[in-house]
């Protein structure tokens, strides 16, 4: 008989859950709901909404302490008169190249060579990030010394340091093949403007099919029925370990800005909030 997704064990206890949900300022439960339910809805919270998680906090406020060090840098430096202040402007890494050269490689994805689609991969995340980096250092000077101007600042330079890993493996083409292969049709789906197929792509990679327990791969020594139901593609990777989930999540985020500024119709769209 094979295992199905409400036959997950409950790694958590039920108080463990409760305070869980209560720092999300989420319903402890919802009406008609289980115990077991309550678990599945936090699993899910966790998974698609990671910021509020300590570590995440703590990495923004990282990020927003280094965005306050420069305009306090700024302060007491000085600024002349007239002079265009660009110190605390994000840095943009030039990639030298368009949208367009972009979405001509986008057939080139998924022939086999894993190299190749490493290389394209790399090259579209900059030039997202340079993409973003650009549109935030175009703002009015009063909007970037905002709180919230001061945050999207610092969203962007957390998410570039949770790509660093990334880009790391893609330079030496050393991401794992299950990894790539799910990125790869997530960056495809993206330059070819389907939104909708890209995010599906994401959530299959970020939570996964398997009707096994988050992070299990082996459960003996020989091999049984159903084995290849188990192999590491099916299960999420998103809370493999803490820089997968991040370089993830950073993802995440480059798909967003991507949707934001390649725009395409609405029913290719994905609903997006602010980052």
């Amino acid at each position: 008989m094979e295992l199905t997704e409400e036959k997950l064990p409950m790694t958590l206890s039920r108080q463990e859950v409760v305070r869980r949900l209560r720092e999300r300022a989420e319903p402890v439960r919802l009406f008609g709901e289980s115990d077991y339910d309550a678990f599945q809805r936090l699993r899910k919270i966790e998974i698609l909404t990671p910021e509020v998680n300590k570590g995440l906090r703590n990495d923004l406020k990282a990020a927003m302490d280094k965005i306050d060090l420069k305009y306090l840098n700024e302060i007491v430096g000085g600024t002349e008169p007239g002079e265009v202040d660009t110190q605390h402007d994000l840095k943009v890494h030039e990639e030298h190249t368009t949208i367009e050269e972009l979405e001509a490689l986008r057939n080139t994805l998924g022939t086999g060579d894993d190299e190749g689609d490493q290389e394209v991969i790399d090259k579209f995340l900059r030039f997202l990030l340079g993409v973003w980096a650009k549109d935030l250092n175009s703002r009015e000077d009063h909007v970037k010394r905002s709180v919230q101007g001061k945050l999207a600042s610092a969203t962007h330079s957390q998410t570039e340091s949770y790509l660093k890993p990334l880009f790391r493996k893609l330079r030496k083409k050393s991401l794992p093949a299950d990894i790539k292969e799910s990125i790869t049709d997530i960056i495809k789906f993206m330059l070819e403007r389907e939104y909708v197929k890209a995010n599906d792509a994401y959530l299959q990679m970020a939570i996964g099919n398997a009707p096994w327990p988050i992070g299990v791969t082996m459960v003996g020594i020989h091999a049984r029925t159903g084995r290849e139901k188990i192999f590491s593609k099916h299960v999420a990777h998103v809370l493999n370990d803490e820089t997968q989930r991040k370089y993830i999540q950073g993802l995440k985020r480059l798909m967003t800005i991507c949707q934001k500024h390649f725009t395409t119709v609405p029913s290719k769209c994905v609903e997006y909030n602010a980052l």
